[in-house]
């Protein structure tokens, strides 16, 4: 232990315990080599060890074909019934093991159904120590793998899905590796308890003898020496075992197989989505409706509105019953998301932890290693091919995740908020990667973003929703230009807006103090109304309209932002180049183009803060 280990109590605390578990082990070796007849001769002792050490393998690969199933399926299932399984699957743990041996005899006795059927060989043979031997010592791998099928991500199998692998090879070649260690783990705590178990093999099997029964007859009817044997044997066997365990096969890194001559990808013409969606999960319900006329469609909305759930339902992920999901003029409900030709990165990137980059990019069940390579390098990931996803930056990730959704050369990949978690500088550089690829190879996408400007520089065309529902769509330019509501503009980045009143006659426009700002708008006189007008649009300079007081300036790199207090007490933020010289406090004039200004009546409805 380190000197700052050693100070610590809790160190302390837990070596106490290890001293514990250790000091009968290392007496019993002590007083094993003083002693001159440890009972290797004593007969029975070799074939009371090979059934226990062939009961034990039996039972841990019986459970480990019937358990590692039945783990992923409960890791999988919600509701009671899996529940009530998982309770009964755990059950053994807490009896007693002369409880579950006294169990066992009720469903593989001589005299129950089961034992009659088979002639009483169930019990007092070996079939009868395997079958002791997998109930109590099953839950140890179920357990275990259960837990480990239950942390994969989610996001795995969605993107395995996409690339074309039915449910059976998703298993197989993808949650199977990832939990492999786990599984591996459980497998060995199995057959060391397996090897181990007394109660209820003594039960149900007396004869032939495991070693545990061996030891306790040898102990029963002679005494304590000739013990020694069979637990120097146990000790031994068990030392082994997990000694093996600990064992690592050294990585040999090599330079893998060759990547092939690239081949640019066929130009395939640009796809639009058409979605009409009524789907709930669990008590959240969405309806959305859109039938796209660009390649390039932003969905646009706050966290937990609906997005991604419109994304998974259009990838097939999620059972929308009798949906209406399309591509181009084909209809997609009712196809298998395997089937679907839908490209996905999901929000956490879903790379396979098990597979280098190269691997990740030839994943797809069609894919072609000659696409492959020209994907590789065009992002940028030749030098990188070789590298597992943990050795990646989040930038390199993110390009590989694209890589791995285009390899299989879809219809329409769809991005769910792909650069969210990046830094500026490379989030900037992939959506202007990302920009080129939909511009010049006429790659299709449906992005799913909460960011305006990202949705603006990435798509022709947007659906802004909020709680399940579409708010508006429609042209990049329409939404942003007139957003339909308040909420929307406030979902768009307009930081500006403003409770007023309207102003009917010559000076149409709106009321801010005295003064009155022209604009277009269709309510009476003396209306409640909101308005309001991007930071952009909002210009100071000596000879504006409006009269405010600067509350705030800030620098924001390019450009600075200026917080003012109008006349009637509300606020308006602009956006300025380069450095202002305003100082909070001073007076300035406001100047706004009356074509940027977009009313709403009905503000009743809408949360503002309160003015001043």
């Amino acid at each position: 232990m380190t000197r700052r280990a050693a100070a610590n109590p809790l160190a302390w605390l837990g070596g106490l315990l290890v001293a514990y578990l250790v000091i009968p082990t290392v007496a019993f070796v002590v007083r094993l080599a003083g002693s001159h007849d440890r009972g290797f001769g004593t007969p029975g002792l070799w074939g009371a060890l090979r059934v226990s050490v062939t009961g034990a393998s039996i039972a841990t690969l019986a459970i480990t074909v019937l358990g590692v199933p039945l783990a992923y399926t409960l890791a999988r299932s919600r509701g009671r019934l899996a529940a009530l399984v998982g309770v009964a699957v755990q059950l053994p743990l807490a009896l007693p093991p002369l409880m579950s041996g006294i169990l066992l005899i009720y469903l593989f006795g001589p005299y129950a159904a089961l034992g009659r059927l088979f002639h009483g060989h169930l019990t007092n043979s070996l079939v009868g120590v395997v079958l002791a031997q997998s109930f109590v010592a099953a839950p140890f791998l179920v357990v275990a793998a259960r837990s480990a099928f239950a942390a994969i991500d989610p996001a795995l199998d969605d993107v395995a899905a996409t690339l074309g692998h039915h449910p059976l090879a998703r298993f197989a070649r993808v949650s199977l590796p990832v939990a492999g260690s786990a599984i591996a783990a459980g497998m060995l705590l199995t057959w060391l308890r397996a090897f181990g178990e007394y109660g209820a093999t003594v039960l149900l099997a007396y004869h032939p003898y495991s070693l545990p029964v061996y030891t306790d007859v040898q102990f029963s009817g002679v005494g304590l020496f000739p013990t020694q044997a069979p637990t120097a044997l146990a000790l031994g066997i068990a030392a082994a075992a997990i000694a093996l365990s600990q064992l690592r096969r050294p990585r040999r890194r090599s330079a893998g197989p060759a990547v092939p001559a690239p081949i640019p990808p066929a130009l395939a013409a640009p796809q639009t989505v058409w979605f009409d969606i009524d789907v709930a999960v669990g008590a959240f319900r969405l309806r959305a409706a859109h039938r796209a006329s660009s390649h390039r469609l932003a969905i646009v909305g706050p966290s937990g509105s609906g997005k991604s759930l419109t994304l998974r339902t259009i990838a097939g992920l999620v059972d929308g019953g009798s949906d209406a999901v399309g591509v181009g003029d084909r209809p997609l409900a009712g196809v298998p998301t395997e089937q679907r030709h839908i490209g996905l990165v999901p929000q956490g990137l879903g790379l396979f932890p098990h597979r280098n980059v190269w691997q990740q990019l030839t994943f797809a069940v069609d894919a072609d290693p000659a696409v492959a390579a020209w994907w590789l390098d065009t992002l940028h990931l030749r030098a990188l091919r070789d590298r597992a996803p943990e050795h990646l930056s989040g930038g390199q990730r993110q390009r590989v995740s694209l890589a791995q959704a285009l390899g299989r050369q879809p219809q329409v990949v769809l991005l769910d908020e792909p650069f969210s978690a990046l830094d500026a500088p490379v989030r900037d550089e992939l959506r202007q990667e990302l920009r080129r690829l939909q511009l010049e190879a006429g790659l299709s996408t449906v992005l799913v973003t909460h960011d305006p400007e990202e949705a603006a520089l990435l798509a022709d065309e947007l659906v802004v929703i909020d709680e399940g529902e579409v708010l508006q769509a429609g042209t990049v330019e329409e939404v942003f230009a007139r957003p339909a509501s308040p909420r929307v503009a406030r979902l768009l980045g307009v930081r500006n807006v403003v409770r007023s009143r309207a102003v009917a006659g010559a000076e149409k426009g709106v009321a801010v103090g005295s003064s009155t700002l022209p604009c277009d708008h269709d309510a009476p006189d003396g209306a409640e109304i909101l308005w309001g007008v991007r930071s952009e649009e909002v210009d100071l300079r000596p000879d504006g309209r409006l009269t405010a007081t600067v509350v705030d300036v800030a620098v924001l790199g390019a450009t600075t932002s200026v917080r003012v207090r109008l006349e009637d007490g509300s606020e308006l933020e602009a956006r300025c180049r380069g450095r202002s010289r305003l100082r909070a406090g001073s007076v300035c004039r406001v100047d706004i183009d009356p074509g940027a200004v977009v009313v709403w009546s009905q503000p009743s409805a809408v949360m503002l803060p309160a003015a001043g």
